[in-house]
């Protein structure tokens, strides 16, 4: 019998029943927190949550309104001529995406990428087709919980946070500018 007549399966090896429970604990586990984000959007009452996540060195509280969904890291294509905060385009979900390195872009170094490294993609109502590269996500936080210190929130546990208010970001005139100077 040859390869040309045998079942596709056969031939490539078919799904590994490991990979197909990943991806399946994986797509639970992205509804579940996207079902949670959607009642803290909707909680008109209920106190502000914000998404705790960590890039570069610095931990920011990001509102879940401006959010849209955490994905595993993509093969990021670079684009040249380009500032070295645009990390390049990456396919999520069959959507060209924009990554950012928002600590190269504040100027405080850059992302490192690790197993934990996760792409926070922008709300779809902030109009822009983007992603932030982050070096962990922490769930859930409480702002209202904290302690203002400065510009910096402190928490329970004496961790710092920053606010990163992503509607804000999108109107920056030097962000929406990712081509090099030449």
């Amino acid at each position: 019998m040859s390869g040309d007549t045998l079942p596709v399966e056969a031939r490539f090896g078919g799904a590994r029943p490991d990979a197909a429970g990943r991806r399946a604990r994986l797509r639970q586990y992205q509804q579940q927190l996207l079902e949670r984000m959607q009642a803290a959007r909707l909680s008109g009452g209920a106190r502000l949550q914000q998404l705790g996540v960590m890039i570069g060195t610095e931990r920011f509280l990001v509102d879940l309104t401006q959010t849209g969904e955490i994905v595993p890291l993509a093969p990021i294509c670079t684009v040249p001529l380009t500032q070295p905060w645009y990390l390049g385009l990456a396919n999520i979900r069959g959507n060209l995406v924009g990554i950012i390195d928002y600590a190269r872009y504040l100027d405080a170094g850059e992302t490192a990428v690790a197993p934990d490294s996760r792409m926070l993609t922008f709300a779809h109502s902030l109009g822009f087709n983007c992603a932030i590269l982050v070096n962990r996500v922490y769930g859930l936080r409480q702002a209202s919980d904290m302690q203002v210190a400065g510009e910096r929130l402190v928490d329970a546990d004496n961790n710092e946070w920053l606010v990163l208010d992503l509607a804000e970001l999108v109107q920056d005139p030097r962000f929406l500018h990712v081509a090099a100077a030449t």
